[in-house]
């Protein structure tokens, strides 16, 4: 870098923002985020309420050798930030009454597990999990790093061939299958896709890597919360330099020459940038904030994107301690049927949910005055729904209804704390097109070169960071996707 360095302003402090800020503050850039709300950590903040502190968002801590990845290039390490814990059980699939299955951490006693109730499938969960390991590393190691602009990204010989033996056009749905024959192993090995934002009709079987993360890897849990990880990534972009701007929402970019100048925020302030990294929601920088002809995409482009779903969230604090529940539950006591999609791709509310549990307070005293409970449910809907009061309490007695019958309490009469979080709200606070909650579906047609390009093809010094382009949802993804692009602007800009 010469003396005068460049400015780099990033739009967005969620994970991905905060990656590529620190990996360009890292190479000598001076770098600023503006995050429009008032507190940083994007869907991943945190907010307390009558001595109860929730977690707003992700709440699974899956794949920890991202984040060691993440702070280790730094000469950093996980420790130096936050406490991990890894949770045993991993979590617990309620299949109905009296049907509960709690996942054992340890990889003997979940094959001893799956032995009961497949005798003999022992071996297929091997030779799964070999295949699995496989995918993991060529694709956590190598694929997801690629920035995915140009097809010659993938035509190395020994890529292509991986790309056969990773299954990349076969469902995971009969992937799953060729392994497995029980209804309850089949829906076990399924659920990990669910991060991915569709079913395992619709998701490539190279996803299998996800059943690696979740058997292998193992279910993690920072003590103090999901937002512990957000406090150390802003401790590292601070000490690298990175500057904060909360409350500062962008109203537009202004871009001459094709070159991105300034952006506006809505206060009129004008900000002066070299470089533009956007980690806001895609569509709404491209739709909002610049001008229609320095647009990757139009509306029609978004319009047949195969969205991950939005999530009706409700977060309790109840007044006693609650039995039958473990950290993370998975409520499969209703069937969603042939047409499981729905959920994801039509505008229509379920008629039966799948929902899912975290009562973090189970494994974390601090999130919870003692005696109490901190729970949180959501429920996975179709992004772009109309989400009243009314609705909204319609679905929070009917999962209540199954949440107290399965697990055999009285449970509403004891909530002091309630607040509920729709599609509304992701607007709102987020910009989130239609409301999702986790970005893009990982389909076939909207894997690597196939997502939307972390490059503006008309603004020489504008990038996009996080869920809508490369790699795709998730909080591992999207540490990667900071880097990916940081990498990129490095580049093109040294």
């Amino acid at each position: 870098m010469s003396k005068n360095k460049k400015n780099v302003v990033v739009i967005g402090s969620g994970f991905a923002g905060l990656s590529a800020a620190t990996h360009l503050a890292n190479a000598g850039y001076q770098v600023t985020i503006l995050e429009k709300n008032n507190t940083p950590g994007g869907r991943a903040r945190q907010f307390e309420s009558e001595g109860f502190v929730f977690d707003m968002g992700p709440s699974w801590y899956w794949m920890p050798d991202v984040f060691e990845t993440y702070f280790g290039y730094f000469g950093k390490k996980v420790s130096d930030y936050y406490d991990l814990k890894r949770l045993s059980p991993s979590y617990t699939v309620v299949f109905g009454e009296n049907d509960f299955m709690e996942i054992p951490a340890n990889l003997e006693e979940f094959k001893g597990l799956l032995e009961s109730l497949e005798p003999g499938v022992g071996p297929k969960l091997d030779e799964f999990l070999k295949q699995a390991a496989y995918k993991y590393k060529v694709g956590i190691e190598d694929l997801v790093y690629k920035p995915s602009r140009y097809l010659t990204e993938f035509t190395n010989p020994k890529l292509l061939i991986d790309v056969v033996r990773m299954d990349v056009f076969q469902s995971m749905s009969k992937h799953v299958r060729k392994f497995f024959k029980h209804e309850k192993i089949i829906r076990l090995m399924e659920f990990p896709v669910l991060f991915l934002g569709g079913t395992a009709d619709n998701i490539p079987a190279l996803y299998s890597l996800m059943n690696y993360a979740d058997i292998a890897l193992g279910t993690w849990y920072p003590m103090g919360g999901m937002f512990k990880i957000v406090e150390g990534m802003i401790s590292l972009a601070e000490e690298k330099g990175v500057k904060f701007r909360l409350g500062a929402e962008v109203d537009h970019i202004n871009v001459t020459n094709g070159i991105a100048r300034n952006v506006v925020l809505k206060n009129g302030e004008k900000i002066e940038t070299d470089i533009l990294v956007a980690g806001a929601d895609y569509h709404h920088v491209e739709n909002v904030l610049l001008a229609p002809e320095y647009r990757n995409y139009n509306e029609g482009y978004w319009d047949k994107r195969v969205m991950a779903p939005s999530s009706l969230l409700f977060y309790l604090g109840v007044d006693k301690k609650i039995e039958n529940v473990t950290h993370h539950c998975l409520f499969f006591d209703e069937q969603m049927g042939p047409h499981a999609d729905a959920i994801y791709t039509h505008p229509r509310w379920p008629e039966k949910p799948l929902f899912y549990l975290s009562a973090a307070s189970k494994t974390d005293p601090s999130v919870a005055p003692k005696g109490q409970e901190n729970l949180v449910i959501l429920i996975p809907l179709a992004p772009d729904l109309e989400d009243g009061e009314e609705v909204r309490e319609k679905y929070y007695h009917m999962v209540m209804d199954r949440l107290e019958k399965l697990t055999g309490q009285e449970i509403r009469s004891h909530v002091i704390f309630k607040r509920s979080y729709a599609h509304s709200d992701f607007k709102s606070d987020y910009h989130a097109f239609k409301g999702n909650a986790y970005g893009l579906a990982n389909t076939l047609f909207q894997t690597a070169i196939l997502k939307p390009s972390l490059k503006n093809k008309k603004v020489k010094n504008m990038y996009y960071t996080g869920q809508l382009t490369v790699p795709g949802p998730g909080v591992p993804p999207s540490l990667i996707s900071g880097h990916v692009v940081a990498k990129e602007v490095i580049k093109e800009n040294n």
